[in-house]
Protein backbone atom coordinates (compact mmCIF):
# COMPACT_ATOMS: atom_id res chain seq x y z
CA UNK A 1 0.00 0.00 0.00
CA UNK A 2 1.09 3.56 -0.74
CA UNK A 3 -0.40 6.60 1.01
CA UNK A 4 -1.22 9.71 -1.01
CA UNK A 5 -2.97 12.84 0.23
CA UNK A 6 -6.41 13.59 -1.25
CA UNK A 7 -7.71 17.10 -1.76
CA UNK A 8 -9.56 17.22 1.57
CA UNK A 9 -6.47 16.11 3.51
CA UNK A 10 -7.56 12.47 3.99
CA UNK A 11 -5.03 9.90 2.83
CA UNK A 12 -5.91 7.97 -0.33
CA UNK A 13 -4.78 4.34 -0.24
CA UNK A 14 -3.13 3.28 -3.48
CA UNK A 15 -2.87 -0.46 -3.96
CA UNK A 16 0.20 -1.69 -5.81
CA UNK A 17 -0.69 -3.22 -9.17
CA UNK A 18 0.10 -6.86 -9.86
CA UNK A 19 1.39 -8.69 -12.93
CA UNK A 20 1.37 -12.41 -13.74
CA UNK A 21 4.98 -13.67 -13.50
CA UNK A 22 6.60 -16.79 -14.91
CA UNK A 23 10.27 -17.61 -14.40
CA UNK A 24 11.87 -19.23 -17.49
CA UNK A 25 15.42 -19.70 -16.14
CA UNK A 26 15.31 -23.51 -16.19
CA UNK A 27 17.52 -23.76 -19.31
CA UNK A 28 20.31 -21.88 -17.49
CA UNK A 29 20.22 -23.89 -14.26
CA UNK A 30 23.05 -26.40 -13.81
CA UNK A 31 21.55 -29.43 -12.03
CA UNK A 32 24.37 -31.20 -10.21
CA UNK A 33 26.47 -31.65 -13.35
CA UNK A 34 30.12 -32.26 -12.59
CA UNK A 35 33.21 -31.46 -14.59
CA UNK A 36 34.69 -34.78 -15.75
CA UNK A 37 37.34 -33.48 -18.12
CA UNK A 38 34.91 -32.76 -20.97
CA UNK A 39 36.24 -30.45 -23.69
CA UNK A 40 34.68 -27.26 -25.03
CA UNK A 41 34.56 -28.68 -28.57
CA UNK A 42 31.20 -30.29 -27.71
CA UNK A 43 29.44 -26.95 -27.22
CA UNK A 44 30.72 -25.82 -30.66
CA UNK A 45 29.51 -29.06 -32.31
CA UNK A 46 26.09 -28.63 -30.71
CA UNK A 47 25.90 -24.99 -31.80
CA UNK A 48 26.96 -25.81 -35.37
CA UNK A 49 24.47 -28.68 -35.66
CA UNK A 50 21.54 -26.57 -34.43
CA UNK A 51 22.39 -23.45 -36.44
CA UNK A 52 23.30 -25.33 -39.63
CA UNK A 53 19.88 -27.01 -39.75
CA UNK A 54 18.32 -23.59 -39.30
CA UNK A 55 20.43 -21.94 -42.01
CA UNK A 56 19.85 -24.83 -44.44
CA UNK A 57 16.11 -24.19 -44.10
CA UNK A 58 16.65 -20.53 -45.09
CA UNK A 59 18.81 -21.24 -48.18
CA UNK A 60 15.89 -22.12 -50.57
CA UNK A 61 14.46 -18.61 -50.10
CA UNK A 62 17.90 -16.96 -50.22
CA UNK A 63 19.83 -18.61 -53.12
CA UNK A 64 17.86 -21.67 -54.32
CA UNK A 65 20.00 -22.13 -57.46
CA UNK A 66 23.28 -22.69 -55.59
CA UNK A 67 24.56 -26.02 -54.23
CA UNK A 68 25.55 -26.40 -50.56
CA UNK A 69 29.05 -27.75 -49.98
CA UNK A 70 31.27 -28.66 -47.06
CA UNK A 71 34.66 -26.96 -46.68
CA UNK A 72 36.39 -30.15 -47.86
CA UNK A 73 34.12 -30.34 -50.91
CA UNK A 74 35.03 -26.89 -52.30
CA UNK A 75 36.16 -26.70 -55.94
CA UNK A 76 38.16 -23.82 -57.35
CA UNK A 77 36.04 -21.29 -59.30
CA UNK A 78 32.68 -23.01 -58.58
CA UNK A 79 30.08 -20.87 -56.78
CA UNK A 80 28.40 -22.52 -53.82
CA UNK A 81 27.15 -22.03 -50.27
CA UNK A 82 29.07 -23.20 -47.20
CA UNK A 83 27.84 -23.14 -43.60
CA UNK A 84 30.19 -23.22 -40.64
CA UNK A 85 31.53 -21.58 -37.49
CA UNK A 86 33.61 -18.42 -37.75
CA UNK A 87 37.04 -18.21 -36.19
CA UNK A 88 38.61 -14.76 -36.02
CA UNK A 89 42.39 -14.70 -36.14
CA UNK A 90 43.39 -11.66 -34.04
CA UNK A 91 46.88 -10.18 -33.89
CA UNK A 92 46.26 -8.43 -30.55
CA UNK A 93 44.26 -11.16 -28.81
CA UNK A 94 45.80 -11.69 -25.35
CA UNK A 95 47.57 -14.97 -24.71
CA UNK A 96 48.40 -16.37 -21.29
CA UNK A 97 51.87 -17.26 -22.62
CA UNK A 98 52.48 -13.64 -23.69
CA UNK A 99 51.42 -12.39 -20.28
CA UNK A 100 53.73 -14.88 -18.60
CA UNK A 101 56.74 -13.86 -20.71
CA UNK A 102 56.02 -10.13 -20.36
CA UNK A 103 55.89 -10.44 -16.58
CA UNK A 104 59.65 -10.85 -16.83
CA UNK A 105 60.00 -7.92 -19.18
CA UNK A 106 60.98 -4.40 -18.10
CA UNK A 107 58.34 -2.91 -20.42
CA UNK A 108 54.90 -3.04 -18.73
CA UNK A 109 52.10 -4.88 -20.50
CA UNK A 110 49.63 -2.30 -21.84
CA UNK A 111 46.06 -3.59 -21.93
CA UNK A 112 44.04 -2.00 -24.76
CA UNK A 113 40.27 -1.68 -24.25
CA UNK A 114 39.72 -3.29 -27.65
CA UNK A 115 41.80 -5.95 -29.41
CA UNK A 116 40.78 -5.46 -33.05
CA UNK A 117 43.53 -4.79 -35.62
CA UNK A 118 43.49 -4.06 -39.41
CA UNK A 119 45.34 -7.37 -40.05
CA UNK A 120 42.64 -9.53 -38.42
CA UNK A 121 41.08 -12.12 -40.73
CA UNK A 122 38.24 -14.64 -40.62
CA UNK A 123 38.28 -18.41 -41.07
CA UNK A 124 35.21 -20.65 -41.52
CA UNK A 125 35.31 -24.19 -40.21
CA UNK A 126 33.04 -27.22 -40.12
CA UNK A 127 33.68 -30.87 -39.23
CA UNK A 128 35.47 -31.47 -42.54
CA UNK A 129 38.02 -28.64 -42.42
CA UNK A 130 38.64 -24.90 -42.39
CA UNK A 131 39.13 -22.21 -45.04
CA UNK A 132 40.37 -18.62 -44.91
CA UNK A 133 37.76 -16.07 -46.01
CA UNK A 134 38.45 -13.14 -48.33
CA UNK A 135 36.50 -10.38 -50.08
CA UNK A 136 35.16 -6.98 -49.11
CA UNK A 137 31.68 -8.25 -48.14
CA UNK A 138 32.82 -9.71 -44.82
CA UNK A 139 34.28 -7.01 -42.55
CA UNK A 140 36.30 -8.77 -39.78
CA UNK A 141 35.75 -6.01 -37.18
CA UNK A 142 31.99 -6.74 -37.21
CA UNK A 143 32.30 -10.44 -36.39
CA UNK A 144 33.68 -12.60 -33.56
CA UNK A 145 34.72 -16.21 -33.07
CA UNK A 146 31.79 -18.60 -32.49
CA UNK A 147 29.13 -17.29 -34.89
CA UNK A 148 27.55 -19.76 -37.33
CA UNK A 149 26.93 -18.24 -40.79
CA UNK A 150 26.02 -19.26 -44.34
CA UNK A 151 28.34 -17.85 -47.04
CA UNK A 152 27.89 -17.59 -50.81
CA UNK A 153 31.14 -17.48 -52.75
CA UNK A 154 33.81 -19.56 -54.49
CA UNK A 155 37.26 -20.93 -53.83
CA UNK A 156 40.14 -18.92 -55.34
CA UNK A 157 43.44 -20.14 -56.78
CA UNK A 158 45.07 -19.12 -53.48
CA UNK A 159 42.90 -21.60 -51.59
CA UNK A 160 40.80 -18.84 -49.95
CA UNK A 161 37.02 -18.65 -50.11
CA UNK A 162 35.99 -15.38 -51.76
CA UNK A 163 32.72 -14.30 -50.11
CA UNK A 164 30.02 -12.70 -52.29
CA UNK A 165 27.13 -12.66 -49.80
CA UNK A 166 26.37 -13.53 -46.16
CA UNK A 167 23.38 -15.35 -44.67
CA UNK A 168 22.68 -14.69 -40.98
CA UNK A 169 19.98 -16.54 -39.05
CA UNK A 170 18.12 -13.27 -38.37
CA UNK A 171 15.76 -12.56 -35.49
CA UNK A 172 14.07 -15.75 -34.17
CA UNK A 173 10.28 -16.14 -34.28
CA UNK A 174 8.41 -14.11 -31.68
CA UNK A 175 5.29 -14.84 -29.66
CA UNK A 176 2.77 -12.15 -30.52
CA UNK A 177 2.74 -9.26 -28.06
CA UNK A 178 -0.41 -9.37 -25.89
CA UNK A 179 -3.20 -6.93 -26.71
CA UNK A 180 -2.32 -3.63 -25.07
CA UNK A 181 -4.13 -3.10 -21.78
CA UNK A 182 -5.40 0.35 -20.89
CA UNK A 183 -3.57 0.54 -17.58
CA UNK A 184 0.05 1.45 -17.04
CA UNK A 185 2.26 -1.10 -15.31
CA UNK A 186 5.99 -0.54 -14.88
CA UNK A 187 9.01 -2.78 -14.49
CA UNK A 188 12.00 -1.06 -12.86
CA UNK A 189 15.60 -2.05 -13.66
CA UNK A 190 18.74 -1.14 -11.73
CA UNK A 191 22.28 -2.50 -12.02
CA UNK A 192 25.79 -1.86 -10.77
CA UNK A 193 24.86 -0.83 -7.22
CA UNK A 194 28.36 -1.91 -6.10
CA UNK A 195 27.55 -1.78 -2.37
CA UNK A 196 30.89 -1.72 -0.55
CA UNK A 197 32.83 0.08 -3.30
CA UNK A 198 34.30 3.58 -3.01
CA UNK A 199 31.71 4.91 -5.50
CA UNK A 200 28.66 3.57 -3.64
CA UNK A 201 26.43 6.34 -2.28
CA UNK A 202 24.03 4.96 0.39
CA UNK A 203 21.81 8.05 0.29
CA UNK A 204 21.40 7.79 -3.48
CA UNK A 205 20.33 4.15 -3.22
CA UNK A 206 17.98 4.97 -0.32
CA UNK A 207 16.30 7.60 -2.53
CA UNK A 208 15.68 4.88 -5.13
CA UNK A 209 14.31 2.52 -2.46
CA UNK A 210 12.02 5.25 -1.07
CA UNK A 211 10.77 6.17 -4.54
CA UNK A 212 9.96 2.57 -5.53
CA UNK A 213 8.29 1.80 -2.18
CA UNK A 214 6.15 4.96 -2.40
CA UNK A 215 7.71 6.93 0.47
CA UNK A 216 8.96 9.78 -1.71
CA UNK A 217 7.48 12.44 -3.96
CA UNK A 218 4.10 14.07 -4.51
CA UNK A 219 0.73 12.42 -5.22
CA UNK A 220 1.55 11.81 -8.88
CA UNK A 221 4.93 10.21 -8.17
CA UNK A 222 3.38 7.99 -5.51
CA UNK A 223 0.69 6.95 -7.99
CA UNK A 224 3.40 5.99 -10.50
CA UNK A 225 5.28 4.13 -7.74
CA UNK A 226 2.15 2.06 -7.06
CA UNK A 227 2.20 1.02 -10.75
CA UNK A 228 5.68 -0.57 -10.46
CA UNK A 229 4.90 -4.30 -10.50
CA UNK A 230 8.45 -5.66 -10.30
CA UNK A 231 12.07 -4.60 -9.76
CA UNK A 232 14.92 -6.37 -11.59
CA UNK A 233 18.38 -5.95 -10.02
CA UNK A 234 20.75 -6.68 -12.92
CA UNK A 235 24.06 -7.82 -11.42
CA UNK A 236 27.09 -6.30 -9.64
CA UNK A 237 25.11 -5.64 -6.49
CA UNK A 238 28.02 -5.84 -4.06
CA UNK A 239 31.74 -5.34 -4.39
CA UNK A 240 34.12 -7.17 -2.09
CA UNK A 241 37.76 -6.09 -1.98
CA UNK A 242 39.81 -8.45 -4.24
CA UNK A 243 42.47 -8.69 -1.50
CA UNK A 244 39.96 -10.57 0.68
CA UNK A 245 39.34 -13.17 -2.05
CA UNK A 246 42.91 -14.36 -2.52
CA UNK A 247 42.18 -17.82 -1.10
CA UNK A 248 44.30 -17.17 2.00
CA UNK A 249 42.90 -17.56 5.52
CA UNK A 250 41.30 -14.32 6.71
CA UNK A 251 42.29 -12.57 9.91
CA UNK A 252 39.34 -12.14 12.33
CA UNK A 253 39.37 -8.36 11.77
CA UNK A 254 38.78 -8.94 8.01
CA UNK A 255 35.69 -11.10 8.45
CA UNK A 256 33.45 -8.06 8.86
CA UNK A 257 34.95 -6.41 5.74
CA UNK A 258 33.95 -9.49 3.78
CA UNK A 259 30.34 -9.63 4.99
CA UNK A 260 29.59 -5.94 5.58
CA UNK A 261 28.61 -5.04 1.97
CA UNK A 262 26.18 -8.00 1.80
CA UNK A 263 24.62 -7.14 5.19
CA UNK A 264 24.24 -3.47 4.19
CA UNK A 265 22.57 -4.44 0.91
CA UNK A 266 20.28 -6.95 2.66
CA UNK A 267 18.88 -4.17 4.88
CA UNK A 268 17.87 -2.13 1.83
CA UNK A 269 16.73 -5.17 -0.15
CA UNK A 270 14.42 -6.14 2.72
CA UNK A 271 12.69 -2.74 2.40
CA UNK A 272 12.16 -3.43 -1.30
CA UNK A 273 10.85 -7.01 -1.07
CA UNK A 274 8.44 -5.90 1.68
CA UNK A 275 6.82 -3.62 -0.92
CA UNK A 276 7.03 -5.48 -4.27
CA UNK A 277 8.49 -8.57 -6.01
CA UNK A 278 12.23 -8.32 -6.72
CA UNK A 279 14.37 -10.44 -9.07
CA UNK A 280 18.10 -10.36 -8.29
CA UNK A 281 20.65 -11.52 -10.87
CA UNK A 282 24.34 -12.22 -10.16
CA UNK A 283 27.06 -10.22 -11.93
CA UNK A 284 30.81 -10.43 -12.41
CA UNK A 285 31.58 -8.85 -9.00
CA UNK A 286 28.97 -10.77 -6.98
CA UNK A 287 29.62 -13.82 -4.74
CA UNK A 288 28.55 -16.31 -7.44
CA UNK A 289 30.29 -18.62 -9.91
CA UNK A 290 32.35 -16.69 -12.47
CA UNK A 291 31.46 -18.53 -15.69
CA UNK A 292 28.15 -18.24 -17.52
CA UNK A 293 25.43 -19.16 -16.88
CA UNK A 294 25.87 -17.74 -13.37
CA UNK A 295 23.74 -19.59 -10.84
CA UNK A 296 21.36 -17.80 -8.43
CA UNK A 297 22.89 -16.03 -5.43
CA UNK A 298 22.35 -18.22 -2.37
CA UNK A 299 19.40 -17.23 -0.19
CA UNK A 300 21.51 -17.47 2.97
CA UNK A 301 23.40 -14.33 1.86
CA UNK A 302 20.20 -12.32 2.40
CA UNK A 303 18.90 -13.39 5.80
CA UNK A 304 16.33 -10.58 5.91
CA UNK A 305 15.08 -10.37 2.31
CA UNK A 306 14.92 -14.15 1.73
CA UNK A 307 12.16 -14.53 4.35
CA UNK A 308 9.75 -12.83 1.89
CA UNK A 309 8.20 -14.81 -0.96
CA UNK A 310 8.61 -11.70 -3.15
CA UNK A 311 12.40 -12.30 -3.16
CA UNK A 312 13.48 -14.23 -6.28
CA UNK A 313 17.14 -15.14 -6.82
CA UNK A 314 17.71 -15.74 -10.54
CA UNK A 315 20.35 -16.92 -13.00
CA UNK A 316 22.39 -14.75 -15.33
CA UNK A 317 21.20 -14.79 -18.13
CA UNK A 318 17.65 -14.29 -16.84
CA UNK A 319 14.52 -15.09 -18.82
CA UNK A 320 10.98 -14.45 -17.61
CA UNK A 321 7.47 -13.45 -18.58
CA UNK A 322 5.32 -10.65 -17.13
CA UNK A 323 1.69 -10.37 -18.27
CA UNK A 324 2.70 -12.41 -21.37
CA UNK A 325 5.52 -9.97 -22.25
CA UNK A 326 8.75 -11.96 -22.81
CA UNK A 327 11.95 -10.65 -21.16
CA UNK A 328 15.57 -11.75 -21.68
CA UNK A 329 18.59 -10.10 -20.09
CA UNK A 330 22.16 -10.44 -18.87
CA UNK A 331 24.36 -8.61 -16.37
CA UNK A 332 26.52 -7.34 -19.24
CA UNK A 333 29.39 -9.82 -19.60
CA UNK A 334 28.31 -10.97 -23.09
CA UNK A 335 28.15 -7.42 -24.50
CA UNK A 336 31.33 -6.27 -22.72
CA UNK A 337 33.19 -9.19 -24.32
CA UNK A 338 31.86 -8.33 -27.80
CA UNK A 339 33.10 -4.77 -27.19
CA UNK A 340 36.63 -6.13 -26.62
CA UNK A 341 36.79 -8.25 -29.76
CA UNK A 342 34.64 -6.42 -32.34
CA UNK A 343 33.47 -2.94 -33.30
CA UNK A 344 30.07 -1.19 -33.37
CA UNK A 345 28.69 2.33 -33.15
CA UNK A 346 27.11 1.66 -29.73
CA UNK A 347 26.31 -1.10 -27.24
CA UNK A 348 22.78 -1.44 -28.64
CA UNK A 349 24.26 -2.56 -31.97
CA UNK A 350 26.11 -5.37 -30.18
CA UNK A 351 22.79 -6.41 -28.60
CA UNK A 352 21.10 -6.33 -32.00
CA UNK A 353 23.82 -8.56 -33.47
CA UNK A 354 23.37 -11.22 -30.77
CA UNK A 355 19.68 -11.41 -31.73
CA UNK A 356 20.46 -11.60 -35.48
CA UNK A 357 23.06 -14.31 -34.83
CA UNK A 358 20.53 -16.01 -32.50
CA UNK A 359 23.16 -16.42 -29.83
CA UNK A 360 23.33 -14.63 -26.49
CA UNK A 361 27.07 -15.14 -25.93
CA UNK A 362 28.82 -16.06 -29.20
CA UNK A 363 32.31 -15.45 -27.73
CA UNK A 364 31.73 -18.16 -25.07
CA UNK A 365 33.71 -20.34 -24.51
CA UNK A 366 36.52 -18.74 -26.56
CA UNK A 367 37.05 -15.49 -24.61
CA UNK A 368 34.07 -15.58 -22.22
CA UNK A 369 33.97 -18.24 -19.50
CA UNK A 370 31.09 -20.71 -19.67
CA UNK A 371 30.20 -24.17 -18.38
CA UNK A 372 31.48 -27.00 -20.68
CA UNK A 373 28.11 -28.38 -21.83
CA UNK A 374 28.23 -31.61 -23.83
CA UNK A 375 24.66 -31.99 -25.09
CA UNK A 376 23.28 -28.44 -25.42
CA UNK A 377 24.10 -24.77 -25.88
CA UNK A 378 21.70 -22.87 -23.58
CA UNK A 379 22.73 -19.49 -25.03
CA UNK A 380 21.01 -20.17 -28.38
CA UNK A 381 18.06 -17.78 -28.70
CA UNK A 382 15.12 -19.84 -29.95
CA UNK A 383 12.32 -17.35 -29.24
CA UNK A 384 12.62 -13.60 -29.76
CA UNK A 385 11.99 -11.62 -26.55
CA UNK A 386 9.85 -8.48 -26.48
CA UNK A 387 12.34 -6.84 -24.10
CA UNK A 388 16.10 -7.50 -24.19
CA UNK A 389 18.11 -5.78 -21.44
CA UNK A 390 21.79 -5.66 -20.51
CA UNK A 391 23.14 -4.30 -17.22
CA UNK A 392 26.31 -2.55 -16.01
CA UNK A 393 26.81 -0.32 -19.03
CA UNK A 394 28.38 3.16 -19.17
CA UNK A 395 25.16 4.98 -20.01
CA UNK A 396 21.42 4.55 -20.52
CA UNK A 397 20.50 3.76 -24.11
CA UNK A 398 17.37 2.29 -25.68
CA UNK A 399 15.72 1.77 -29.03
CA UNK A 400 13.19 -0.51 -30.73
CA UNK A 401 14.41 -3.16 -33.16
CA UNK A 402 12.12 -4.44 -35.90
CA UNK A 403 12.64 -7.84 -37.53
CA UNK A 404 11.80 -9.01 -41.06
CA UNK A 405 8.78 -10.96 -39.76
CA UNK A 406 7.38 -7.99 -37.81
CA UNK A 407 9.20 -8.91 -34.58
CA UNK A 408 9.47 -5.93 -32.26
CA UNK A 409 12.12 -5.86 -29.53
CA UNK A 410 12.81 -3.13 -26.97
CA UNK A 411 16.60 -3.02 -26.42
CA UNK A 412 17.77 -1.46 -23.13
CA UNK A 413 21.26 -0.69 -21.83
CA UNK A 414 21.02 -0.21 -18.05
CA UNK A 415 23.80 2.01 -16.65
CA UNK A 416 25.83 1.39 -13.49
CA UNK A 417 23.77 3.03 -10.73
CA UNK A 418 26.76 3.75 -8.45
CA UNK A 419 28.31 5.95 -11.20
CA UNK A 420 25.23 7.49 -12.85
CA UNK A 421 22.41 7.38 -10.26
CA UNK A 422 20.14 6.17 -13.10
CA UNK A 423 17.53 3.39 -12.96
CA UNK A 424 15.23 2.48 -15.88
CA UNK A 425 11.44 2.19 -16.02
CA UNK A 426 9.61 0.18 -18.70
CA UNK A 427 5.87 0.46 -19.29
CA UNK A 428 4.36 -2.99 -19.96
CA UNK A 429 1.43 -1.37 -21.78
CA UNK A 430 3.44 -0.04 -24.73
CA UNK A 431 7.10 -1.03 -23.99
CA UNK A 432 8.08 2.63 -23.71
CA UNK A 433 11.09 3.40 -21.54
CA UNK A 434 12.35 6.29 -19.45
CA UNK A 435 15.23 6.90 -17.06
CA UNK A 436 14.88 7.64 -13.33
CA UNK A 437 17.77 9.81 -12.16
CA UNK A 438 18.70 10.27 -8.49
CA UNK A 439 21.24 12.81 -7.29
CA UNK A 440 22.43 13.82 -3.83
CA UNK A 441 24.44 16.83 -5.02
CA UNK A 442 23.32 20.11 -3.46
Amino acid sequence: MVDAEMGDGDPELLERKQAAYRNLDERYVIHGEKYRGQQYSQIYFTRLHHMRNLLYSLVPKWKPHLPINTVLGLEEGKECIIVGTLYKHMKLKPSILDEYSKERSIVPLVKPHNFIHPDDHLILEDESGRVKLSGAVLYPATFVTGIVLGLHGKETSDGDFSVHDVLEAGLPPQIELPVSSREDKYVAFVSGLDVGSSTFNPLQFQLLVDHITGHLGDDNEQRIASQIVRLIIVGNTVQISPGLLSGQALAPKDHSRLTEPIKEFDIMLTQLVAALPVDIMPGSSDPANFSLPQQPLHRCLFSGASTYNTFVSCTNPHQFELDDVQFLGTSGQNIDDLYKYSDAKDKLEFMERTLRWRHLAPTAPNTLGCYPYTDKDPFLIESCPHVYFVGNQDKYETRCLEGSDKQLVRLICIPRFCETGVAVMLNLRNLECHALSFSTNL
